[in-house]
């Protein structure tokens, strides 16, 4: 079953972001990944906004997006992001 990993990232220094993102699609491709979304603009439906840099990416399964997580590649550039944004990372098991 598919899983997805979902950020909402506030980037606070675009010019230092730039860094890891351009450096995460290699890394995901490694692991399977696939980018569905990357910093589109939202569009706001019902409640409060709270959206900022939405990504989602597809990996084959849940394993696959916790390796990817795990690896030590994207372990060693965790801190570029941390460093230039605030935000919240999590995997959600797709609908099967």
């Amino acid at each position: 079953m598919s899983a997805y990993l979902i950020a909402n990232i506030d980037v606070h220094d675009p010019d230092a972001y730039e860094a890891y993102r351009t450096r995460t699609p290699a890394i995901i491709e490694r692991h399977g990944g696939r980018i569905i979304v990357r910093g589109g603009k939202v569009h706001m439906l019902e409640g409060q906004p709270w959206a900022h840099r939405m990504v989602v990416i597809e990996f084959p399964d849940v394993a696959a997006a916790q390796g990817f997580y795990d690896s030590p590649e994207y372990q060693e550039i965790i801190p570029l992001r941390t460093r230039a944004s605030e935000g919240a990372l999590l995997i959600v098991e797709g609908a099967d």
